[in-house]
């Protein structure tokens, strides 16, 4: 199952300060949907927990994301895989930052592969789901970065 989504929003804040936030997964990471815990294991790559509940499928992912598109402060590339309750995920996050009058334009996808006893299982379900979280995560990033220090 692929589960593709795109927008766009604009912040306050100048664009080196928000692509230094948005590449800095202790920052970004506690506002992801059902967060559990955070570990880095360097300068680009990162594992992080979530709680997921699906149907009668519960439980914790454990997500590995990689910095792997670091081109700031025009853009940052994450992708990643991990391991949910009943299956596996293949996740790809983009986001291009563009210079406004009154801040920065935050151009953002994301798309996810999900696979697995979940997929056939949640089946109509996850879509929506994901969809909601995602939004729920965009919103918590923009309210973040309208909130932080505009240096």
């Amino acid at each position: 199952m692929s589960i593709r989504s795109n927008g766009e929003f604009i912040v306050p804040g100048q664009r080196a300060s928000v692509h230094a936030f948005l590449t800095d997964p202790s920052r970004f990471a506690p506002l992801l949907p059902d967060f559990k815990s955070l570990e880095i294991e360097d300068e680009k790559s990162f594992v992080v927990k979530l709680r997921v509940g699906v149907s009668n499928i519960r439980g914790t992912a454990l997500i590995r994301l990689e910095l792997c598109d670091n081109q700031p402060p025009e853009k940052a590339v994450f992708k990643g895989s991990g391991k949910l309750p009943g299956g596996a995920a293949e996740l790809t996050a983009q986001f291009d930052l563009e210079d406004t009058g009154s801040g920065t334009k935050v151009h953002w996808q994301g798309e996810a592969q999900i696979v697995g006893k979940i997929a056939s299982i949640a089946g109509g379900l996850l879509e929506p789901l994901a969809k909601k979280n995602l939004q729920r995560l965009i919103d918590g990033l923009q309210s973040a970065l309208s909130n932080a220090p505009t240096s």
